[in-house]
């Protein structure tokens, strides 16, 4: 089987409504409903998990999702200009505290991701205390979700189209 016919003249009329579309003015709302349905998510699977399985989980697993909120706040409040020292120069510390702030945000976040991996690991997989390892998954779940969404949030947002 040839085809006398030349693929270059071939017309594909699937997606004729996105071929305008220009992603770049709508990143900020792109990363913004993006980084909401990972946060969202994420919630949901540790809601989920002690709602339909109370048995298998503990109040106190909680914490690192709380934790790791309390990350994606710490990091999303400092802007690049903060970072790069172009802003705030006042204060006890200055452009430095930003950044400290900044980094401990990072540590919270990736140490809540590092807490649930421990409490998967430690309590779900490695002892008998519960019957189903399903709710540890989603624990992590959460993590990873909340985690995501604020690397997300910060770094695939652009700051130039704030004026």
């Amino acid at each position: 089987f040839t085809s006398t016919r030349d693929l270059t003249s071939m017309d594909c009329r699937c997606f004729t409504c996105l071929q305008d579309v220009e992603l770049s003015e709508s990143r900020n709302k792109i990363c913004a409903m993006v980084a909401g349905g990972l946060f969202a998510a994420g919630w949901w699977c540790a809601i989920d998990a002690s709602v339909t399985d109370p048995d298998n989980t503990r109040d106190l697993y909680h914490l690192c999702g709380v934790f790791s909120f309390i990350s994606m706040l710490m990091v999303n409040t400092v802007s690049n200009g903060q970072l790069r020292g172009e802003a705030y120069t006042d204060g006890v510390l200055g452009g430095v505290a930003a950044k400290i702030w900044f980094f401990f945000g990072f540590m919270m976040g990736f140490g809540a991701l590092m807490g649930s991996l421990v409490i998967f690991f430690g309590e779900y997989i490695n002892t008998d205390q519960f019957s189903s390892v399903v709710p540890g998954v989603q624990f992590v779940m959460q993590n990873v979700g909340i985690l995501s969404s604020s690397l997300v949030y910060r770094f695939g947002r652009s700051e130039d189209l704030w004026g």
